[in-house]
């Protein structure tokens, strides 16, 4: 008998089997996370750090996974607790009985946090609101495991390192291992300092009427400094803007997802100016605080209307690391563009290790084109366009040795390693690619969407090459066309409904004939034509892909849907936001519409921070969405979806190189009186509002003619 469980690796891969009495993946659904990257602090509604994955984190390292606040016997009861934007979180208790004359509470107690990097700053104020002196102990209690991030992941942690005094002013604890140093220091100093244990003790004494405070401090660096540095103060890559709707769970969702996404800023230490270092964006807390290829991509793509630095910073910070070698170890090929990058080789269990630079992605490289080419449109400088060309050329070499090594023109995966991802898609956990009846495809594998992205980046790469006067326009617009005829006869087969696209050919070139919500990657691209997008649109709002919160990854009619599974039923904000945005470049406004008003319903469940994915049980089965406890929150491309549903509502495009901003009011409507300010174009600011009626107007730069539509 199997006495293993299985749980989901997320943003990166395998079904581990764990042991069913324990060694599980921690769960974060009711977390508070605070996060100034590389740093975070993770804890339960009630502000303790107390077991599963909290603690405050650098670097993918735990520095406290215990710091919990106890008054002798009186119990503390948790009244209030969240974030204070995306850095800072504030609680509330009320310490039960104590110097109560009524049913009122009296003493109370406010624990803020503010999270920044490479520090923890925990303030505790108590006050006495109520009519008697009182008098009692109370008590710090701090420690640490030290494990790295892959330890608590996986729920088998070290036990606690013994503590030290600190060397500092003020009395307090520290703990070291290796490269890593963590102190805790305290102001005013505790009465009392218990080391083994790791408590700090107050002995407090408060008149009516009167407070107490006093602030904890902990610090975390490893000796050889951070593998991506927090970003200097005052370089923030893009504009803040600042959107006024009829509906305020738009507005809400905008600003949370943008302070999480400055948050989410990191920097690139190879960068040739220190003072100014090319920034990017982490994938996502807790799990995935580093440099992911695909993730930073599509983040920053989503962001370039509010500027093109953070695109121009993430295309360098790739291009650096761009595939030199044939090396199978780490999956590197000369032009490809990197999956993840750690400090430390990635183990899980003993299927999956991951070489600490790792290229195990299959569509990470078109995409990476396809960036330079919007941020172009966008406005990027013509000189830091062409200091990437030469990328891009060997980016768009490594397309074409790719699709014709793999015998049929297609972009296609496999991992040689047999200790790599075994799915390199986005859609990248081991049971993610199934037919209809349930059963898993097996590599090689061509992914439906990436062909989508390869056909972009052929025809972005020939209107840059063509653009910048570099042979091979005319031959890559060729290349792009064939593969839309070789899609459009291998791809499409047909169910009960009609026609679609299967959502990948397996290892016998056949097709994996389930319904996904990879339709929606295609719309737009120029891959399919006017009939094609009409199906698919049709078919994305339907009831098995449309839970009326977002759209699910697998259909709810197949054969192995999971609302919990990580990609095989669940919903991803950014999936369903790229279908937003897909639909409208396809000329389908309206379904575009509905899909966005789930993601904003969704939002709202969430206190406008939306989590990497939920569970895709819908509307039927309930008010609000259910979490997928595991699930990274906030993740870098699940905030900004915000602005790329925002973009397709005001249908807002952009061709610096010929002249023009184009907006169409596709469904801004339903949220007007719609104004935003803070957007931007060719680096200059841009104002767009649409009124209910559905018309609109723009302040765009003078040099820029505005297309409305």
């Amino acid at each position: 008998m199997d006495t293993t469980v299985k749980t989901q690796d997320t943003n990166g891969s395998v079904m581990a089997p764990l042991s069913a009495t324990g060694g599980l993946q921690p769960f974060l659904h009711d977390a508070v996370v605070t996060l100034h990257a590389p740093s975070l602090v993770i804890s339960r509604e009630d502000g303790q750090l107390s077991g599963g994955a909290d603690g405050f984190y650098h670097g993918d390292r735990r520095a406290l996974s215990r710091l919990t606040v106890t008054a002798e016997d009186i119990a503390l009861a948790p009244v209030q607790g969240g974030l204070r934007g995306a850095d800072r979180a504030g609680f509330r208790a009320i310490l039960r009985g104590l110097g109560e004359l009524t049913p009122d509470p009296a003493v109370a107690l406010h624990r803020r946090r503010s999270t920044s990097d490479g520090r923890l700053e925990e303030v505790f104020e108590i006050t006495n609101a109520g009519g008697e002196h009182v008098r009692f102990r109370l008590t710090v209690g701090a420690g640490t495991d030290l494990a790295t991030m892959e330890q608590v992941k996986s729920g088998h942690v070290p036990a606690e390192a013994p503590p030290q005094v600190a060397d500092s002013d003020n009395i307090g604890l520290a703990w070291s291992t290796g490269d890593f140093t963590v102190r805790l220091s305290a102001e005013p100093a505790p009465d009392a300092l218990q080391v083994p244990a790791g408590e700090l003790s107050y002995d407090i004494d408060l008149k009516p009427g009167t407070s107490w405070s006093a602030t904890l401090t902990c610090t975390a660096a490893y000796t050889d400094g951070d593998q991506f540095p927090a970003p200097p103060a005052g370089q923030l890559p893009w504009r803040i803007p600042v959107l006024r709707s009829a509906d305020r769970r738009f507005d809400q969702w905008l600003q949370q997802s943008l302070a999480d996404l400055d948050r989410l800023r990191l920097t690139d230490p190879q960068s040739p100016d220190p003072d100014r270092p090319d920034q990017f964006l982490a994938a996502g807390a807790p799990w995935f605080l580093t440099l992911f290829g695909r993730d930073s991509l599509w983040a920053a793509r989503m962001l370039l209307p509010l500027g093109t630095d953070l695109a121009a910073g993430t295309l360098r910070t790739l291009a650096r690391r761009q595939g030199l070698v044939t090396d199978p170890a780490t999956e590197e090929q000369p032009g490809k563009i990197l999956h993840e990058v750690r400090r430390d080789t990635l183990q899980i269990a003993d299927r999956l290790s991951l070489p600490p630079v790792y290229y195990g992605t299959v569509d990470a490289t078109p995409l990476w084109i396809t960036l330079l080419h919007d941020a172009w449109r966008w406005g990027l400088s013509r000189a830091e366009v062409e200091e990437l060309l030469p990328h891009a050329e060997l980016a768009l070499a490594w397309m074409r040795e790719a699709a014709e090594a793999s015998g049929d023109g297609f972009l296609k995966y496999v991992d040689q390693t047999g200790h790599g991802l075994s799915n390199q898609g986005w859609k990248d956990s081991d049971d993610s690619i199934r037919y209809r009846d349930g059963r898993r495809a097996h590599a090689p594998i061509a992914l439906c969407e990436v062909q989508a992205y390869a056909y972009e980046a052929a025809r972005g790469g020939a209107a840059l090459l063509r653009a910048f006067g570099r042979p091979g326009a005319d031959a890559w617009e060729d290349w792009a066309e064939q593969l839309a005829a070789r899609f459009r006869e291998r791809f499409w087969v047909e169910d009960e409904k009609g026609p679609y696209p299967a959502v990948a050919l397996d290892g016998d070139g056949r097709p994996v004939d389930s319904v996904t919500s990879g339709f929606g990657h295609l719309l737009g691209t120029g891959l399919l034509n006017a009939e094609e997008s009409a199906l698919l649109a049709a078919r994305l709002t339907a009831p098995d892909l449309d839970a009326g919160q977002g759209l699910r990854t697998l259909s709810s009619d197949a054969v192995g849907y999971n609302p919990y599974g990580y990609h095989v039923g669940s919903i991803w904000p950014h999936d369903t936001a790229i279908a937003v945005h897909g639909l409208v470049r396809a000329g389908f406004p309206d379904a575009a519409a509905s899909l966005a008003d789930g993601l904003l319903t969704a939002s709202a469940a969430f206190d406008a921070r939306l989590p990497e994915l939920f569970a895709g049980h819908g509307t039927e089965m309930g008010p609000g969405p259910a979490p997928y406890p595991a699930s990274c929150r906030p993740q870098a491309w699940a905030a900004a979806a915000s602005v790329l549903v925002l973009q397709a509502a005001l249908g807002l495009g952009a061709d610096v190189p010929a002249g023009t901003v184009t907006v169409a009011s596709t469904f801004a409507y339903a949220y007007g009186p719609l104004t935003v300010t803070g957007l931007q174009v060719a680096g200059c600011p841009l104002t767009v509002a649409a009124a209910a009626d559905g018309t609109a107007s723009v302040e765009a730069p003078e040099e820029l003619a505005v297309m409305q539509r």
